[in-house]
């Protein structure tokens, strides 16, 4: 009797930690973990074994924030691509969203997210100091703001537009084909093109 409910305390507590990831909840959390113990050797050990060397080996570029197994990522390391122009993005799932368009190729910049009154996220909370000193540092003729067209995702581009006006650089943001409410992770490559060859300034 002691050791079932051992047993259910530890697949508990595993379950309450899958709850708190983007989309998942406490029912479907549990759905997750039961298929996984189904067949523990080929499911369950491997993700495990998968998660523990993403752990070890990944970390985020020094320079634009994206995740490679190397300090600074392939596409800050590739020499081929534009070094002039740099899109900024809220998250690593952004900028791969941009990079699946096979349209751009600049540099990019992660905020780390947006500003948020309701979830207390102030500019001191984004990378944005970082993203001035690179823009005085180097020779960047454009910024391109490639933020979700979410209310909070419009505050931040016209925050950002403001705080880098003082700068001699051209401001644009994506236009055309993104949606209002839009978030930049879950438009298809077309779409995310189309804005980005009809981005306008700011």
């Amino acid at each position: 009797m002691l050791k079932d409910q051992m047993s259910e305390q530890i697949l508990e507590k595993l379950i309450k930690k899958v709850s708190k990831l983007p989309g998942l909840g406490p029912r479907s959390s549990r759905r997750v973990i039961l298929h996984l113990l189904k067949d523990k050797e080929k499911l369950f050990l491997p993700l495990i074994q998968d998660m523990n060397d993403v752990a070890d080996k990944i970390k985020s570029c020094i320079e634009c924030g994206n995740l490679d197994e190397t300090d600074i990522c392939s596409i800050c390391s590739n020499t081929s691509r534009n070094k002039n122009v740099i899109c900024v993005v809220e998250t690593v799932a952004d900028l791969w969203a941009m990079e699946r368009s096979n349209v751009y190729a600049g540099q990019y910049h992660i905020l780390g997210g947006v500003l948020s009154a309701i979830d207390g996220v102030n500019p001191d909370q984004l990378n944005i100091n970082s993203l001035e000193n690179k823009l005085k540092s180097k020779d960047f003729t454009e910024v391109i703001i490639a933020i979700s067209a979410t209310l909070d995702g419009q505050t931040t581009a016209h925050y950002l537009a403001d705080r880098l006006s003082k700068l001699n650089v051209k401001v644009t943001r994506l236009a055309h084909g993104m949606p209002v409410g839009g978030e930049l992770d879950f438009l298809d490559d077309g779409t995310i093109a189309q804005a980005l060859k009809a981005r306008n300034e700011l």
